[in-house]
């Protein structure tokens, strides 16, 4: 643009306008980019509830999965020993791993759902390091979606507490799983891989979903995994291969929906 030929005062007037225009651009594409977020972290969700309702009734994503449906089974992950035994969590890791590996093929679609339940400060003065930590292709971060919802163990005690949903589509491969589970197992002990580093007040559960397969698998401490399945059949060879893993307490219940 020429201003040669106007006064000062007019140059000065065009530029103020043209840095109008070019301000008013600037927030004009980061609505439309809010907005195209908005509408991206709004249709998965509502593509993780529609298939929760076709697949496995409707039922909430949230602890205690196996009491939600009789295509389940509630394996015990580690049995009860001293904490001060010499590798007391080993078969935490065993077991859940080799659960895990069980579920997912290499080929197989995962969602990767993980709910902090917290205040809003913790995730503002102390970012979650799940994804960034566990996944090994950083491309993907840009694929994870966000979202706030219901707080699951919404009560008297804890209404101050909000549920933030985090959401991502990968492969096996691109997860660092063994070292992901060993993290969820040592949540409850004083270890440096814990997720939420000394921050009792918050909690948290990652859910993973074989969306080729339609199972789920909640790791939800180092006492217990709850796997579901959309059919039943799907999970038997789990039922039989690991049956000495079936927590003595609901095998009962597990035996009669298997038999």
């Amino acid at each position: 643009m020429n201003f040669s030929s106007y006064s000062r005062d007019e140059q000065d007037a065009k530029l103020l306008a043209g840095n109008f225009e070019d301000a008013l651009k600037e927030l004009r594409d980061i609505a439309l980019t809010i907005m195209k977020t908005s509408i991206m972290e709004s249709e998965l969700m509502k593509t993780l509830e529609v298939y929760l309702a076709e697949y496995f009734n409707g039922i909430e994503l949230a602890p205690a999965l196996f009491y939600e449906t009789n295509k389940a089974i509630r394996f015990e992950i580690s049995e009860s020993i001293g904490f001060d035994e010499p590798d007391f969590l080993k078969q935490a890791f065993y077991r859940s791993i080799t659960l895990f590996e069980a579920v997912f093929g290499e080929d197989d679609e995962i969602m990767m759902v993980t709910d902090v339940h917290t205040n809003n400060h913790f995730l503002r003065e102390r970012p979650l390091n799940v994804y960034s930590k566990f996944i090994k292709r950083k491309e993907l971060l840009y694929t994870l979606r966000f979202s706030t919802i219901p707080n699951p163990h919404d009560d008297d005690e804890e209404e101050e507490l909000q549920t933030h949903r985090f959401m991502l589509t990968c492969k096996k491969q691109d997860i660092r799983y063994m070292q992901l589970l060993k993290a969820i197992c040592h949540e409850d002990f004083s270890d440096s891989t814990t997720i939420l580093k000394r921050n009792p007040e918050s909690g948290y559960d990652i859910f993973f979903i074989n969306l080729s397969k339609n199972i789920i698998y909640h790791l939800y401490d180092d006492r217990g995994c709850d796997i579901i399945a959309a059919d039943r059949e799907s999970i038997r060879f789990l039922y039989e291969q690991y049956s000495d893993w079936i927590l003595d307490y609901d095998k009962q219940e597990v035996d009669q929906d298997f038999a």
